[in-house]
């Protein structure tokens, strides 16, 4: 089974829930903005992810944030608390399958790791 993370207005998580439905791929999805993240996942995926991937350094909310902040990022605990109150930080999506992770939407990388 396959767990989606996102927000489910964005945009690029809209065209990844159209290629799998389109692909007949099961899938939950969790919305970290309703639905919360908690600091064990946030652990988990920086156990197996690195900050800088899991973090989209190149979206909005990470932009608004001051230097000292954006280099916080460097401290697992400090990249946390960040996630916790801005979930719309973390990249999108994230999907959790057999102890794998991917990020992003790339269909030619969901095809070859997931369809």
């Amino acid at each position: 089974m396959y767990t989606i993370y996102g927000i489910k207005n964005c945009d690029t998580m809209k065209k990844a829930f159209i290629w799998l439905d389109e692909q007949g791929i099961k899938y939950t999805f969790h919305d970290y903005k309703k639905q919360g993240i908690t600091v064990s996942k946030l652990n988990e995926w920086l156990k197996n992810i690195a900050v800088d991937k899991l973090i989209n350094t190149k979206g909005t909310s990470f932009k608004k944030l001051t230097p000292e902040q954006q280099a916080s990022i460097t401290q697992p605990h400090l990249a946390i608390e960040l996630m916790l109150s801005n979930p719309s930080m973390i990249k999108r999506p994230l999907v959790e399958f057999d102890g794998n992770y991917t990020l992003g939407f790339d269909p030619t990388v969901w095809t070859a790791l997931l369809g």
